[in-house]
C-alpha cells in the first residue's frame, strides 16, 4: 500500500484544510497563534511535510473556526466527487 501522503485523497485533504482556512480568512499565523505553534508548523502541515493525527486536525479544526465533523464531511464529500 501507498504511504497516504502521497495520494491524490491526502492532497486533497490539504486542500480542504486550507480552503477552510482561507474562508474564516485566516493566516498561517493566526492559526499557529490559537494552536501555540509556529507559523512554520501550520506550512509544514498544508504542504504535506508534517502529517497530522486525529488529535491535532481537532485542534486545527477548533483554530480555524470549524466544527470537525463538518471538516470531516467536506472532505467525504469532496472524495466522493473525485
Amino acid at each position: 500500500m501507498e504511504k497516504s501522503i502521497y495520494t491524490k485523497e491526502y492532497s486533497l485533504f490539504l486542500e480542504q484544510l486550507r480552503k477552510a482556512r482561507e474562508e474564516k480568512g485566516l493566516t498561517q499565523t493566526d492559526v499557529a497563534q490559537k494552536l501555540g505553534q509556529t507559523q512554520s508548523f501550520v506550512s509544514k502541515v498544508e504542504r504535506g511535510e508534517r502529517r497530522l493525527d486525529i488529535v491535532e486536525l481537532r485542534a486545527f479544526c477548533i483554530a480555524i473556526g470549524i466544527g470537525f465533523p463538518t471538516f470531516i464531511g467536506r472532505i467525504e464529500r469532496a472524495l466522493n466527487a473525485k
